[in-house]
């Protein structure tokens, strides 16, 4: 979870291939009602979880997306535009980019420093 500031605020770990949502839902984390939670395209059905939060539209092979889904997209994808310069900048330390071949039980570990290693940048 990334705040409006651009800190990493929690990072969840798992073993193997996961896919986000999955390990979002295992996680049991929950996040305030009051906190929009802007997700991307992968975690369709996160209204089950989180009553505010906010996707974009998927288009269909028989329905393309209007005018004003666009739009909403667009905007979507503005505001998640952070996360994703977080999630490179994490991936520049190279544990998340290339397989970890170092003890498993350290990778949370080492995850989370990178993260507060990051967040201290921000000053």
């Amino acid at each position: 979870m990334v705040g409006k500031d651009g800190r990493i605020i929690c990072i969840r770990t798992e073993k193997g291939r996961k896919h986000d949502f999955r390990v979002f839902k295992q996680s049991k984390v929950h996040i305030h009602p009051d906190i929009l939670a802007q997700t991307d395209s992968g975690y369709q059905g996160i209204g089950k979880y989180h009553s505010n939060s906010e996707l974009p539209y998927k288009h269909s092979k028989k329905k393309s997306l209007t005018e004003q889904q666009k739009k909403h997209n667009h905007e979507v994808s503005s505001s998640r535009v952070q996360v994703e310069h977080v999630i490179r900048s994490l991936k520049i330390f190279r544990i998340l980019a290339e397989r970890y071949r170092n003890r498993r039980c350290r990778f949370g570990l080492r995850v989370n420093l990178f993260a507060g290693i990051y967040n201290y940048e921000l000053n």
